[in-house]
């Protein structure tokens, strides 16, 4: 049973930082690729990072290009979402996601997800 659990949202001044961890049990964890999603009330859930199994290859939406870093830690089984210079539209629920390709990820070519992280950026 593959589960995903994200941790480190909360509610941040606009400026600010957070940084998101997910945490990944029950397959090897080095032979997939990760990502990150958003969903806003009353939006679709949109692709906003993906990284490659072995780390060397990231994607990232327009909308956070230049602001957020994806990173993962195959030692730890663990995937990270750096987010700086938060915006109150980066207001979302965020979820953790894997699957056999980066690019897939982007497509939304989705195994699993978690049950995702609120982060609330205050104006």
């Amino acid at each position: 049973q593959v589960q995903l659990v994200e941790s480190g949202g909360g509610l941040v001044q606009a400026g600010g930082s957070l940084r998101l961890s997910c945490a990944a049990s029950g397959r090897t964890f080095s032979a997939y690729a990760m990502g990150w999603f958003r969903q806003a009330p009353g939006k679709e859930r949109e692709f906003i990072a993906a990284i490659a199994w072995s780390g060397g290859v990231t994607y990232y939406s327009d909308s956070v290009k230049g602001r957020f870093t994806i990173s993962r830690d195959n030692a730890k089984n663990a995937v990270y979402l750096q987010m700086n210079s938060l915006k109150p539209e980066d207001t979302a629920r965020y979820y953790c996601a894997t699957g056999p390709y980066a690019t897939g990820l982007r497509d939304k070519q989705i195994d699993y997800w978690g049950q995702g992280t609120q982060v609330t950026v205050s104006s």
